[in-house]
């Protein structure tokens, strides 16, 4: 059981994760929506622009999601010419992604807001804070 001053401070973690978070989203998110997109959308691009080629079946893994859920978003994105879906050379089973040029600009545009937000509050918190948060952040996934 956990005792109620040990409660107190995990709620304020969780407020303080909210929040953080809500931060770390706004700005991106005021782009994605002037151009009809969504985070849904932010996370394709960020994965594909991360690993050109990558494959349907892997960024389904990457990403936690059924088909049914990627394919809206992923169809959307090649719709509007950010992603491109092309047969592998070594397997035409296998689907690859890339961002094209604009997908590559705008994922650039999107995560650029982040990282630099990123590296703002990391240098302002000190190396020994930026470590603490990236050994809670790698622990949260595994906690299962």
């Amino acid at each position: 059981m956990i005792d109620s001053t040990r409660q107190a401070t995990l709620r304020e973690a969780i407020e303080l994760f909210f929040f953080g978070y809500r931060a770390f989203t706004e700005h991106p998110d005021r782009i994605l929506t002037q151009r009809g997109l969504s985070r849904a959308h932010h996370r394709i691009l960020y994965f594909v622009g991360r690993d050109p080629g990558l494959g349907i079946d892997a960024l389904l893994a990457v990403l936690g999601v059924s088909k049914q859920a990627l394919n809206a978003p992923l169809r959307r994105l090649v719709e509007r010419k950010l992603v491109t879906v092309r047969i592998s050379a070594q397997d035409g089973r296998r689907r690859e992604l890339r961002l094209t040029a604009e997908g590559t600009r705008l994922e650039a545009q999107l995560t650029g807001t982040q990282m630099a937000q990123l590296a703002a509050v990391f240098d302002a918190a000190g190396k020994t804070a930026e470590n603490g948060w990236r050994a809670v952040m790698a622990r949260l996934p595994k906690e299962d």
